[in-house]
């Protein structure tokens, strides 16, 4: 009769960073190997102290002396060459760990960053784990190990020297671990404020007009400052923490390493005890409880690492590798949305709501509402970009979570409603940092959004870069670069979220002209809009308010159905206020 296993399986997150992990070990074994022979080496001075008290001097031989002392040279260059082998040696494992992690951890951050709050840090975590492995706290860790062997080896001169030893190993290792619970509740409070601060410091740093036009600048320093004083006070009394935790050890082995020369001088007084003994002890114990000292002293590193470990192994959990697909062929401009219903975790209620309609190639569709309506969210899970909770959203008649992120970043062109360039030329913007880039498609989609002539009259044109330190483009510069670098590679459809939001009459009509061809040559566009503008080349309507689909129709339908609406609303305001 067979039983269940109480083995708990490992979570997906965990187990990917344990693979990554594991995938050294060879080299983990090399590092222990080294570990062996250095700790061993690390006996050559306590035995030269040993023989030279009790045979060199008793004996008075010059020979003896120039023996030893030859080869006590040697054994310390071996471990002078074995010490830096490994430490060498695990800092490339910290490097082999962060080339395997970075790439999974760099999509995870960027597709986890509304759904995990630690996304936005994943670099930092994985940059945290790295340090660590490259830092001397991991020698530490890997010659922690021996500390009760050396301790135990004292023993072998006299049980009382042992017994003083092991104490004062089990009063160090406790201090250890009084350490790292007061240090993980100080870190941790100290990692809060300064994430606190740090994120101020960034909208602030993103909006240096809206400081200095509205006069907020000195009341938002003062509360940046207030911010960052306690975050600082924080870090003070975490870095306070620290240095007690620091000297207590160090005062406790100096202690120790002195009662270790005291008693020793005692049982040579009771001739218990050789002097060589007596000496080789103190060293002993110095070189035992060397590590941990040294992880006392740097538990921090311990700690960030630890944090660290576990933040990844969540994001990693909260989002999954992309599983393999068979290849589909490029879909088709036929777009259907099946009552989606679409909720964010942590949001406690659906932003849409049972929303249904069909979009055709050669047409286009507006969206309009009121603000908070769900029209950008629309816009979100149309474009690949958030998960619906419900129904489905179909492009080509399949499930759009069923195509690539290469199909699906090909086939529908992306417009969001706050436009961002990156740091490079625009042409590499356009053409969204293909690392082979076609230049006449660049051209192509600039001249189908208006750009063409704007961007060539610009200093280095379509390879002026892009920089806090390059020439400043206006925002409704930068939208029309948003929108050729949505047209980049002739999309089939063209999600388009407030495209209009910065521009004037010229770049309207660009826009437009931009539609009406895009759609002539086949695609179909969606259009959020809050200007009337923006859906002059719409066939069709959808009203969306609070989530929910409040009309769907013909452009002028909709809107003649909406406007007698908008006035049977208010007349009846106007009765009820009369009554």
């Amino acid at each position: 009769m067979s039983h269940p296993s109480h083995d708990l399986p490992i979570p997906i997150g965990r187990a990917e960073l344990c693979r990554a992990r594991d995938a050294s070990r060879a080299l983990y074994w090399w590092v222990g190997l080294f570990g062996v022979f250095t700790n061993l080496l690390l006996l050559s001075g306590p035995l030269y102290m040993l023989q030279v008290y009790d045979r060199v001097l008793s004996s008075h031989s010059v020979e003896t002396l120039a023996a030893l002392s030859a080869l006590v040279l040697f054994l310390y260059v071996v471990m002078g060459l074995l010490d830096p082998a490994r430490m060498r040696i695990m800092a490339r494992i910290g490097a082999r760990l962060y080339t395997a992690l970075a790439p999974r951890v760099f999509r995870a951050a960027f597709a986890g960053a509304p759904r995990h709050s630690g996304a936005s840090d994943g670099l930092a975590h994985l940059d945290h784990l790295q340090r660590a492995l490259a830092s001397p706290v991991a020698m530490a860790l890997f010659d922690l190990p021996w500390t009760p062997l050396l301790l135990a080896g004292i023993c072998i001169f006299h049980p009382w020297l042992g017994a003083l030893a092991i104490a004062g190993g089990c009063s160090l290792i406790l201090l250890l671990a009084l350490n790292k619970r007061v240090m993980r509740g100080a870190l941790g409070e100290a990692g809060v404020a300064q994430a606190r601060a740090e994120s101020l410091s960034r909208q602030l740093a993103g909006q240096p007009e809206l400081m200095q036009s509205m006069g907020l600048g000195d009341r938002v320093f003062a509360l940046w400052q207030r911010q960052r004083w306690h975050a600082l006070e924080r870090e003070m009394r975490a870095l306070d923490t620290e240095t007690g935790f620091l000297a207590a050890t160090k005062t406790l082995r100096f202690i120790l390493q002195s009662a270790m020369l005291g008693l020793g001088a005692l049982l040579v007084l009771r001739q218990e005890l050789t002097p060589g003994a007596m000496i080789a002890s103190s060293i002993l114990l110095g070189r035992a409880l060397a590590p941990v000292e040294q992880l006392v002293g740097q538990w921090s590193v311990v700690q960030r690492a630890i944090v660290a470990w576990r933040v990844l192994g969540e994001l990693l959990e909260a989002v999954p590798p992309e599983r393999p697909r068979t290849a589909l062929p490029t879909p088709k401009a036929h777009l259907q949305v099946r009552r989606l219903c679409v909720q964010p975790p942590g949001v406690p209620v659906p932003l849409l709501r049972d929303i249904s309609f069909v979009l055709d190639p050669g047409e286009a569709l507006g969206v309009i509402g009121p603000s908070g309506a769900g029209k950008s969210t629309l816009a979100r899970v149309i474009a690949g970009i958030w998960p619906p909770a419900s129904g489905e959203v179909l492009l080509d008649g399949v499930p759009l979570q069923h195509y690539g992120a290469d199909i699906l970043g090909e086939s529908i062109g992306y417009l969001p409603q706050k436009v961002e360039l990156l740091d490079g030329s625009i042409a590499s913007n356009i053409a969204r940092f293909d690392p082979v880039p076609d230049a006449a498609e660049v051209v192509a989609a600039a001249r189908m959004a208006g750009a063409h002539e704007m961007i060539l009259s610009l200093p280095g044109g379509y390879d002026t870069e892009i920089s806090t330190a390059g020439p400043h483009l206006s925002g409704g510069q930068v939208q029309r670069v948003g929108l050729a670098r949505a047209l980049y590679g002739r999309p089939e459809l063209l999600v388009l979220d407030e495209p209009n939001a910065n521009l004037d009459d010229a770049g309207s009509a660009a826009l437009n002209g931009a539609v009406r061809t895009f759609k002539r040559s086949g695609g179909a566009v969606l259009v959020i809009a809050h200007r009337p503008a923006a859906i002059r080349e719409c066939e069709r309507l959808l009203v969306l308010d609070a989530g929910r689909m409040r009309a769907f129709g013909p452009t002028q339908e909709v809107l003649t159905q909406s406007v007698e609406n908008h006035a049977e609303l208010a007349a009846a305001n106007r009765r009820e206020a009369r009554g």
